[in-house]
């Protein structure tokens, strides 16, 4: 959410914020803007929706979706100057921000390389040890919020296609993105309740769910979202925010 900047409109905010239980808040790197921070997190502060930060690369032409050479150390400060940003906001509107997720291309960079994870993780800690991480469901990510301690949670994707090794199909293949909103049901409702995808190819792989993501930029993300909240909560599927998971 809050991926609006400028003259720029994007997403359907005001609808999405009823129906999530978590917002990914932009902290003006890949998109968003202080004004849209603001107002983001003051939104979600009147729905009683849990506040996040979404740091991602320095990439506004490419929406954060492209690779970027980035040291570690690098990541830790883009990491650590975003998110820090946007808990100014929440505690101007006394909100408490209760998770970070890294955005686009460097929430998949650091699912795999264990050095950018550790920046990541590492930056997410020393600003405040109680935050939750979100990062891909068995990732770099998770392990390194588990190395230091950190809570985490680890995520699962609605409109998103898995490869055999459990990480995202990239956008440039046909299929990365779920666009029908039944199919998306069906992926999140067997993770959820069977912790198994069948992939882009075929094989079925285990992984673990503590929150369900949909993104916010798609025209079906509203009815998406709706039809998602009221299976799990037809299924006896309780949905909150995921601010009680255990640290490791």
């Amino acid at each position: 959410m809050g991926e609006s900047f400028g003259v720029y409109r994007l997403g359907a905010d005001e609808q999405l914020v009823r129906v999530v239980t978590s917002a990914n808040i932009a902290c003006g790197f890949h998109a968003g803007d202080p004004q849209t921070m603001r107002a983001t997190v003051r939104l979600c502060a009147e729905n009683g929706t849990a506040v996040g930060a979404h740091p991602g690369l320095p990439d506004l032409a490419g929406f954060g979706r492209r690779n970027l050479a980035v040291t570690p150390q690098e990541v830790y400060d883009m990491v650590l100057y975003q998110a820090g940003a946007l808990l100014g906001f929440a505690r101007a509107e006394g909100v408490r921000m209760t998770h970070v997720k890294p955005h686009g291309a460097l929430y998949n960079m650091a699912a795999v390389q264990r050095a950018l994870a550790e920046a990541v993780a590492e930056a997410v800690y020393r600003l405040d040890p109680e935050l939750v991480l979100y990062g891909l469901a068995g990732s770099e990510l998770i392990a390194a919020a588990g190395r230091i301690g950190l809570r985490a949670a680890r995520e699962v994707f609605a409109d998103r296609s898995y490869e055999a090794d459990g990480t995202l199909t990239p956008r440039s293949m046909p299929g990365a993105v779920l666009h029908e909103s039944a199919e998306a049901e069906a992926q999140v409702i067997r993770m959820v309740k069977e912790g198994i995808v069948r992939c882009r190819t075929g094989e079925e792989i285990q992984l673990g769910a503590d929150t369900v993501c949909i993104h916010g930029d798609g025209p079906e993300a509203v009815e998406m979202a709706v039809r998602i909240r009221k299976r799990l909560e037809n299924e006896g599927i309780e949905v909150r925010p995921a601010g009680n998971v255990r640290s490791g």
